[in-house]
Order: C-alpha cells, then structure tokens, then sequence
C-alpha cells in the first residue's frame, strides 16, 4: 500500500484564489471520491497533482517523502496518470490506438537514432487492450473512434505504464449504462491490482456504487473526507452547496401555444431515418435515449450541421432552409450543444466575448467596429442574471468552472432571442447547484414563449423538466410520450428497443 498526501496546498489565478490550504489523502487499493460544485476547485487540485500547474505551494508527499512535482513528467515518473474530462485535448486524433498508447513510450525514444518497431509496438498495445476488454484495433486512428472508446484509450494508456495512482475526471460522462459498468470493471481490477483511483464525478449514485473514500470540498477548501459507508447523498448535497437543495426541478410552464417547430420524415446520411416530432410555443420537449440513440445527431442536422436528405423542417409552418449553423441561427434556432468546449464556447476568449459571439450585429458601430461598452454592459448584465461565477467580463472563459462555462454557452443565445432553443445533454459534466439553475433559465424560456428540446440520456431528468418526450432508438423515433404519465423503466425499456 502506498500513502498519497497533498498538505496545504494553495493557489492563485488573476482574480480568483482557487485552492486555500487544502490537505488530500489517498491510498493505493481504494477507490477515492473526490466532489464539489463546480468551482470549488478539484479540478485544480488534481491538476497540480498531475503536474500542469506549478505555482502553488504546499507539499506533495509519497510514503512519506516529499515529491517534486511541477511538470507532468514529474507525476508520471511517480506513478500518478491522469484521464482528463476532455479526451480529445489529450489524444493525437492523426496517430492510431496503439500509437496513443504507447505513447509515453515513443516521447522517450524521441531523439535516438532507432526504428520504432511497429509490429511490436502494436503487438503490445493489442495485448493490454485484450487484458482490459477493450474491443478496438491498435491499428485504427483514433479520429474515427467514439467518446467512449477515446476514453478507454486514454486509460489504456495510464496502464501501460507503471501507474500508482490513476485519477478520472468525469469518467462516465460520455458513456451510456453498458459502457459505465465496463468503466467500472476496469476500475475494480486496477483496485484488486493495488492501483489508486481517484475519481471526480457529479454523478453521486455512481460515486455510492464504486468509491470506498469520499472528500468533499467547496469554494477551493476542504469541507470533509470521511468513507462512503458512514455518509449519505442527501448528506453530501449538503455538505457541497453548504446548505440543503430545495426541489431541483422548477414548476412547468402551463400555457402552451401553438406548434412552433414541426420536423416531417427526417433523415440524414448516417443516423437519423423517417423522424417526426412536433414542439409547441412554451413547451418542453425530451429526446430521451441512451448514448449512440442519434440525439447528438438529431440536434446537429435541426441546427443546419449534418446534411438533410429526407424531409422538411418547418418553423411556425415555412419551410426552413437548414444547410449550415449560420443559416440556422437567422432563422431563429439556437444550438447549445454536448461538447461545449469543442463546439459551444471560445475558451481562449474573454466572458463578454463568447456572450456577445452570436448576435455581433447588435454590438457594432459606424464602419462595424466594435462597440465594447455596449458589450461589457450585455455581458455584465447576463452574468448577473445568470450567476455566472467569474472575477470580470475580461475573464478568459476557459479559467471557469464547467458549470459557469455552461451558463456562457446557454447566455449568448439569449441576446440573440431564437424562436427554438436546442439542449444537447445541458448538465453533462455540471454539479447538482449548476443543474438546478439551469433547469431555471430553461423553465424561464418557456415560460417566454420559446420552443425548447431537451436532449437527455439522463431519465431521471428528462422527466423532470418537460411537458412530452420522444424515445430514440437507433436514430427512430419508437414512442412519443406525455411526460406525467411516463416512468423511467418505461423509457429504459423504449430506449433498449422494447417494442
């Protein structure tokens, strides 16, 4: 067994203290939660761990001895791996499986004077995808690989090397049931193999069925750490917002209006076949289904993404004309899409910009230079109304939170004021405080008049927050259901392709 400790650490960001003191202990053989609303600074945590930031202070520990850690090569040269929220930031999509793999292994023969021997490269990478179950070629690119099976990659990694300590920042966030309990195989066999996992997740079911330890935090301190046995969720929620929740799901809007989007028979290249559905003004529509059902892809093609093939899309009975996200946007939809990082924010841009980055026209002047008090006024005004957790509107967006990055991908099509507004798996990656403000803000638009669709693999909320609900299989729509009369076995079993 081998002890981890991390002994009061700090650290600074311009504007924000994002850690305060806090201590963290783990072991090998366990399975360790480690949770708190977005912002509260495990991330941050975790990534001074893994060597991405190195101007902190405090001390690292390993079976007692101070560790020097400061560059990621200093955490993987002590056994301390990390599988990072956003799998594609940390995969070469041009290399193949066993290449991403092996990795590590190719950085450091870089600069010899040696052929890489490809058979055996690949006759290893082969052998540890076999060891971990993992049905995908070392031979395939990792570019035409799934979320789920990039994921696994990048854990595939972890293990081929000497790793002690394994830390998993959202695992099961792109993953459907089935992929989830694999995930959770692997990490019982890495425990059973005396690896330490340390796993952050928003998902506390999981955390309950997987985790031996939990540490909470909240606003870059330390709340408690105690074993998941002597605790409850209930206790938890509480322990991470500092106070009880309230009814995580807002009353539904009871005035429901005419049909704004009517979608006939629609089919793209690849997934979707024969869809209809329809979405009143202030109605709440779900599209429930499990991960690879076609919901991603259903909001991509409405929003002008994916080429139409087959039927027609109407918007208050006119035919729309759907060939590109620009011309979707001018005729009143808005897409706040799954991979908010990849495809709903700038993250290298300030808050006020990604605010502003969907209606530019209102923020232009004579000869269309910017008008940027017109911008910081708007941007001001919706990280109020929002409460988005930021130091400024000059802050860069990709030093938020999830959560607070969520809110900007949802705020900037509130200046743009669309007819249809498009959620594609909303709460992915977004602490229980975020979820019960964003199912606010989506109520709230309803109860404006806005068509809404809400595309969830999470049943639990789709039953919450909407009026009706569609069930996709395999790119189909198989059932259209009222809301209050559905259960979540009901959708299970729609979603697994009962008939």
């Amino acid at each position: 067994m081998a002890l981890l400790e991390m002994k009061d650490i700090s650290i600074e960001f311009p504007g924000v203290k994002a850690l305060n003191r806090v201590s963290f202990a783990s072991e090998t053989g366990r399975v360790h939660a480690l949770i708190g609303a977005n912002g509260a600074g495990k991330s941050t945590l975790m990534k001074i761990l893994s060597g991405a930031y190195n101007h902190y202070t405090g001390e690292i520990h390993l079976d007692g001895k101070k560790a020097a850690i400061t560059l990621p090569r200093d955490a993987l040269d002590e056994g301390i791996q990390i599988v990072h929220q956003e799998v594609d930031i940390a995969l070469i999509p041009y290399l193949t499986v066993g290449e991403n793999i092996l990795l590590h292994d190719l950085i450091n023969e870089m600069g010899k004077k040696q052929l890489v021997r490809w058979k055996q490269l690949h006759k290893k990478a082969s052998q540890i995808l076999e060891e971990m179950n993992i049905n995908v070629s070392s031979k395939k690119l990792v570019s035409e690989l799934t979320l789920a099976q990039k994921q696994m990659v990048l854990i595939a990694r972890a293990v081929s090397a000497q790793c002690r300590f394994l830390i998993l920042d959202e695992p099961t966030a792109p993953l459907s049931h089935s992929e989830t309990n694999e995930l959770f195989r692997i990490v019982r066999n890495l425990k059973s193999k005396n690896v330490g996992i340390i796993f952050i997740s928003h998902r506390l079911p999981e955390i309950f069925e997987i985790c031996d330890d939990i540490t909470v935090m909240r606003n870059g301190e330390l709340v408690i750490k105690e074993s998941i046995s002597e605790t409850s969720i209930n206790r938890v929620i509480e322990q991470m917002l500092g106070k009880a929740l309230d009814e995580q799901f807002p009353a539904l809007n009871g005035k429901v209006g005419e049909t704004v989007l009517e979608v006939k028979g629609l089919s793209d290249a690849e997934k979707i076949k024969g869809l209809n559905l329809t979405v009143r003004a202030g109605e709440i529509i779900g599209i429930a289904g499990l991960v690879g059902a076609g919901k991603t892809e259903l909001c991509k093609t409405l929003f002008g993404c994916t080429k139409i093939t087959a039927g027609a899309v109407l918007l208050k009975g006119k035919k729309l004309k759907l060939k590109s996200p620009h011309q979707a946007v001018k005729q009143g939809l808005a897409l706040v899409p799954e991979e908010r990082r990849k495809e709903g924010i700038l993250v290298a841009e300030s808050v006020a910009a990604n605010l502003t980055a969907a209606n530019l026209g209102q923020f232009t002047k004579v000869l269309s230079f910017l008008d940027r008090r017109a911008e910081k006024q708007k941007a001001v005004e919706i990280i109020q109304t929002l409460g988005i957790k930021t130091p400024s509107e000059k802050t860069k967006v990709q030093n938020l939170s999830g959560g607070n990055q969520q809110k900007i991908a949802i705020g900037k099509w509130l200046i743009a004021d669309a007819d249809v507004y498009i959620f594609d798996e909303p709460t992915k990656g977004v602490d229980v405080g975020a979820k019960k403000d964003i199912f606010e803000l989506i109520s709230a638009l309803a109860k404006r008049g806005k068509a809404i669709l809400y595309a969830s693999s999470e049943f639990t909320e789709i039953l919450g927050i909407t009026n009706r609900l569609y069930v996709l299989y395999d790119g189909r729509s198989v059932k259209e259901l009222k809301t209050s009369a559905a259960t979540e076995e009901e959708l299970l079993f729609y979603s697994t392709g009962g008939r």
